[in-house]
């Protein structure tokens, strides 16, 4: 019998995330190292490398975790504070499974856990079943465990200087958001030879500038004023962790994931001719013909940062990103999403260009909404989405193109449109984009009407994250 209350609501699609503490304690963390040593135990592995980003509740969550993992007999290398990046670096130099202790982009009360296990990201049942074993407490307590520390980040740093070069430097403004990439990523940048302008590198668990999360455009004003006021060429602004990045051009426009992928698909298959290019659902219809006259073969996928990873694998795919800002380097790098190393990679494209801001700003791009939400009741996401996917062949015909690839994305000459189920929260997410306005707004009423069918009186909202 489970003697510690464990919410079923904190065992999310790709991870584990909850309130400190009232769905999260030391308690649940310290059951999550028993249960995930149990599962590592079971492959074959030993080590497990753990790491905390900026929370304030990092530390005491992160000291229970590597508790529970000694308790089954995991020998634990705490990294200590570091970005997920970092943590998904040691778990594939100095072992082969870790833990990241990270509330993302989360507000500064959650708290979670990213993990990766024998060297794959874990998701879907894989969590569910750390749950069960949680529940029911099926795990053995053993000797054998120990706990080591180690610093990863002369040899993280070593690994990204030797292998990113710069034509010329590049003076930049670089906003960390007092997330825990502000401890790093500005260092980094300069050991490439770039001019760095640092706003709230501080790590500072209370967020007291504005929220880590790039993919908002209320987050990035300090960065398009320190480019006005200044002389610096483009804004790099990162997440909480540091998995992911925002670029912004010296005239203030923000480069969205889906374009930046036109630019890192270009160049990586300049050296991997024909190799196969993923995205995600959300993606901009521009994306897949830039990669094809790039030589690529484009593939949409699935949302979700373990989902395209593991797809990244059975494909062989170079590169692969999403359109929350998640971008995997597998050419030259080791196939995880990295911020740091994105924002690297793009330095090395750009600094071949007198006019860094030019070259993004004409990257090819249509008129689209920002992701929208529709507020639903728990579980009625997917079969929303079932019954739309049921319905649009009758509704849209040729030269429409159905994917119920991952919700219901239609695909026309001029735009597409999506309404799939969110993995993570209880909402719908939407996307609408056209190549012109009219477009935009023909194809978003043509989606909500067929969305009203099956929602009645639907509220269409923004996405909060």
């Amino acid at each position: 019998m489970c003697t510690v209350q464990i919410a079923a609501s904190i065992f999310k699609a790709y991870d584990i995330r909850g309130v400190v503490p009232s769905t999260l304690t030391e308690e649940v963390a310290r059951g999550i190292g028993r249960a995930f040593g149990m599962a590592v135990l079971a492959e074959g592995e030993k080590v497990v490398a753990v790491g905390r980003d900026g929370r304030l509740s990092g530390p005491a969550l992160s000291q229970a975790l590597m508790a529970g993992l000694v308790d089954v007999g995991v020998q634990v290398i705490d990294v200590g504070m570091c970005t997920t990046p970092m943590l998904y670096f040691a778990a594939c130099t100095l072992c082969r499974s870790g833990i990241m202790v990270t509330g993302s982009h989360n507000p500064k009360d959650y708290n979670g856990f990213k993990m990766v296990l024998a060297g794959r990201a874990i998701y879907g049942p894989e969590i569910q079943a750390l749950r069960h074993t949680m529940e029911a407490e099926s795990w053995t307590l053993q000797g054998g465990g120990s706990i080591r520390q180690a610093d990863v980040l002369a040899d993280y740093t070593a690994r990204i200087v030797a292998d990113v070069k710069l034509a010329r430097p590049v003076k930049i403004v670089v906003d960390c958001g007092n997330g825990v990439a502000g401890a790093t990523a500005p260092a980094i940048f300069r050991a490439l030879g770039c001019e760095v302008l640092e706003l709230f590198s501080e790590v500072d668990g209370n967020f007291p500038n504005h929220h880590p999360d790039p993919s908002k455009p209320e987050n990035l004003g300090d960065v398009v004023r320190a480019l006005q006021e200044t002389d610096a060429e483009l804004g790099l602004a990162f997440d909480g962790d540091g998995d992911r990045l925002g670029i912004v051009t010296k005239d203030g426009q923000t480069i969205y994931p889906d374009r930046q992928m036109m630019l890192f698909a270009k160049d990586v298959l300049s050296r991997v001719p024909g190799g196969t290019i993923l995205f995600d659902v959300k993606c901009t219809q521009r994306l897949a013909p830039a990669i094809r006259e790039a030589g690529g073969v484009p593939e949409m996928y699935k949302t979700g940062h373990s989902l395209v990873k593991a797809r990244m694998k059975e494909v062989d795919s170079p590169l692969g990103g999403e359109m929350s800002g998640h971008i995997f380097f597998k050419e030259r790098w080791y196939g995880f999403d990295d911020g740091t190393y994105a924002g690297c990679r793009l330095l090395e494209i750009l600094s071949k260009e007198a006019d860094p801001s030019a070259v993004l700003n004409a990257l090819p791009t249509s008129f689209s909404t920002p992701e929208l939400n529709v507020a639903c009741a728990e579980g009625e996401p997917h079969a929303l989405t079932a019954q739309l996917q049921a319905l649009a062949p009758t509704v849209f015909a040729a030269p429409a193109q159905i994917s119920t690839i991952d919700g219901l994305r239609v695909d026309w000459e001029d735009g597409f449109g999506l309404i799939r189920a969110s993995n993570t929260t209880p909402v719908l997410v939407l996307r609408f984009e056209g190549h012109t306005p009219e477009a935009l707004k023909r194809i978003e009423a043509q989606m909500l009407a067929l969305l009203e069918r099956v929602k009645p009186g639907a509220k269409v909202g923004s996405a909060a994250h």
